[in-house]
């Protein structure tokens, strides 16, 4: 009887814990859930590099959760450039080897991309030593120790100077290679214009978003919202440049 009484207790305190163990989980997953800096990924960069996998992957406008959307990668076939901008998006495609055209639209493929929604983030002003890409990623690398990684960032200030690159295969093209992949490809100056990034970082996604030799891949685009791109290089105007990090 002593035993049966015994062990009658002990099932009751197991089903208390597991039944308090399985609220606790629930409610954590539902506070992460509205403030999720968790960035989401599709695709892989050396797969539409070497494997020629130019199709999209996301259909952008069928993100379900598009309140702070923040986000970047090219179009489909590799045939322009993306850019989110909390819930707002950018397609830039190339006119010429001087002009091109932005339009606002979440109708948009992509083969690769990189997503998240950021409603709340630590704004601090860059320092004026951090005026190129070189620099913004050294910093990035001594000052995110304590942030969850990949993260998005996003920047905004004056370039002094900055290029830009737009991707544009012509249309039925096979690509098997990083040559291949960029053929076409247009880069545009852009001087002394406010501007803004959406950046992404990680050590460790060499070859899936970002290239083999960085942490960071980002684009930009103009206040005036006229023109935008994969940023190559950039000349930041010292005083005038605030870094935006995802809030923990």
């Amino acid at each position: 009887m002593k035993n049966s009484i015994y062990f009658y207790v002990i099932i009751v305190i197991l089903t208390v814990i597991l039944t308090s163990c399985k609220s606790f989980s629930q409610n954590n997953e539902g506070k992460a859930g509205p403030q999720t800096n968790s960035v989401k990924i599709t695709g892989e960069m050396k797969n539409v590099m070497w494997k020629g996998e130019l199709y999209g992957t996301i259909d952008i406008d069928t993100i379900s959760d598009k309140e702070h959307l923040y986000g970047l990668g090219p179009v489909e076939y590799l045939r322009g450039e993306i850019i989110i901008v909390d819930g707002r998006g950018y397609k830039s495609t190339v006119i010429n080897d001087s002009t091109m055209d932005v339009s606002e639209t979440l109708k948009l493929k992509a083969p690769i991309f990189a997503y998240a929604n950021i409603e709340n983030w630590t704004e601090s002003n860059l320092p004026d030593n951090i005026l190129s890409m070189s620099a913004l990623e050294k910093f990035l690398d001594q000052n995110s120790s304590d942030i969850k990684k990949p993260f998005l960032f996003k920047l905004t200030g004056t370039a002094d100077s900055a290029e830009i690159h737009i991707v544009n295969l012509e249309e039925g093209s096979i690509v098997s290679s990083p040559e291949e992949a960029h053929k076409g490809q247009k880069n545009f100056i852009i001087k002394d214009k406010r501007i803004e990034l959406v950046g992404f970082y990680s050590t460790e996604h060499k070859a899936i978003f970002t290239h083999h030799d960085t942490n960071i891949h980002i684009h930009l685009i103009t206040e005036d919202k006229k023109q935008m791109g994969h940023l190559e290089k950039i000349d930041l105007k010292k005083g005038t440049v605030k870094l935006y990090l995802p809030k923990q």
